[in-house]
């Protein structure tokens, strides 16, 4: 069965998906060209929301056993018996600042995107859908892509186990907290 690769923006999630489709000769379905190609984006208050329902649908046509599912979306589109094994990258959120800026993100699409990572919203919520048994993360915090693609692979081997990752106390230990939430 297909396994997915998933994180927040700018974690790293399509370079390593592309070298683990390179070295296991699977297909790559990006969930997040699948949107544009069938022009499922929808413009509200500065963003691009996404219709998930089409997009679960056309999913479930597209999803292969030999396929590399990828995209911050997955836990949203979808469902625990299509996938073996869910890897969500992870990477520490001062690194993604610098990311966010070249991508010209807008701060508040910053703030969002760095808030969900320190947070580990993406990983939760792919527990939450995928159950703990299935998803584990990997923090390629200071990794080569080599390195990271080499744990991705060991992960879908079922040969290491979920890394350790806690952002909320490096920011509070940094008096942080105002840079990367709203309140």
């Amino acid at each position: 069965m297909p396994f997915v690769i998933t994180g927040n923006p700018g974690v790293g999630k399509h370079t390593i998906t592309k070298e683990v489709s390179r070295i296991l000769n699977c297909t790559v379905i990006d969930i997040n060209e699948i949107a544009k190609d069938f022009d499922l984006f929808e413009k509200k208050n500065k963003t691009n929301d996404v219709d998930v329902n089409k997009l679960k649908k056309i999913l479930k046509l597209k999803i292969k056993a030999d396929s590399i599912i990828v995209g911050h979306l997955a836990p949203y589109v979808l469902n625990s018996n299509q996938i073996t094994k869910v890897i969500v990258l992870r990477r520490n959120p001062y690194d993604l600042i610098p990311i966010y800026e070249k991508r010209n993100y807008s701060k508040d699409k910053i703030k969002d995107n760095l808030g969900s990572e320190s947070l580990g919203v993406i990983f939760y919520d792919s527990i939450s859908k995928f159950k703990q048994k299935k998803t584990l993360q990997i923090d390629v915090t200071n990794q080569s892509i080599e390195d990271s693609v080499k744990k991705v692979i060991d992960a879908i081997k079922g040969e290491i186990q979920s890394d350790e990752v806690d952002w909320l106390t490096t920011l509070s230990e940094k008096n942080d907290l105002e840079q990367f939430f709203a309140y």
